[in-house]
């Protein structure tokens, strides 16, 4: 898929490769999904963003149509299937909605002005996931799945533009404390 400008919102080139991105954001400390062990770890978080609907699935083009990316699946599998817990926010929720039948998760609102993506809130049910309505501040924990999900940047209130950004900080700050809660 194309790389998004982000300063001015449209397609760039040259186009991006998403393991030299991370190398270079985190100085090179980087290993391939398939390396990701369950067994390694505590929690998995997926952060969203355009890189999960995108990269890691594709949710952007496909909606509820859409395949996750088989290494992307293989981790929540196993996350899931050792009973660890998962965090996800923004987008990412979507791909918990495609690879853990019947899960609960959050993307926010299924309407009103602030939430643009609320069409989401359908495709989530569409694909057999259950959507819990929740504001951008709040989380939804799934105590059965040990999935633990908050809307982010879903919400945008165009008055407020990056003011609001405390009200994400609040909502992905409670969904990693519920997922950290669960590690005990």
């Amino acid at each position: 898929m194309h790389t998004i400008d982000h300063t001015k919102g449209a397609p760039m080139e040259p186009n991006r490769n998403v393991l030299t991105e991370s190398a270079r954001v985190a100085r090179g400390a980087i290993s391939s999904l398939s390396d990701l062990k369950a067994s390694d770890f505590d929690l998995l978080v997926i952060p969203g963003g355009f890189g999960a609907a995108k990269n890691l699935s594709d949710w952007a083009v496909k909606g509820p149509d859409s395949t996750v990316n088989e290494e992307v699946a293989k981790v929540i599998k196993d996350f899931h299937g050792t009973k660890k817990p998962i965090a996800m926010c923004c987008i990412s929720p979507v791909l918990a909605a495609k690879v853990i039948p019947g899960c609960e998760v959050t993307v926010g609102q299924s309407s009103g002005d602030l939430w643009p993506y609320a069409e989401t809130c359908q495709g989530i049910e569409k694909v057999g996931a259950k959507h819990v309505e929740k504001s951008v501040t709040e989380c939804h924990v799934d105590e059965a799945n040990k999935l633990v999900t908050t809307p982010a940047f879903m919400y945008h209130d165009p008055s407020q533009g990056w003011h609001s950004v405390h009200l994400i900080f609040d909502g992905v700050g409670k969904m990693i404390s519920a997922a950290l809660a669960m590690c005990k």
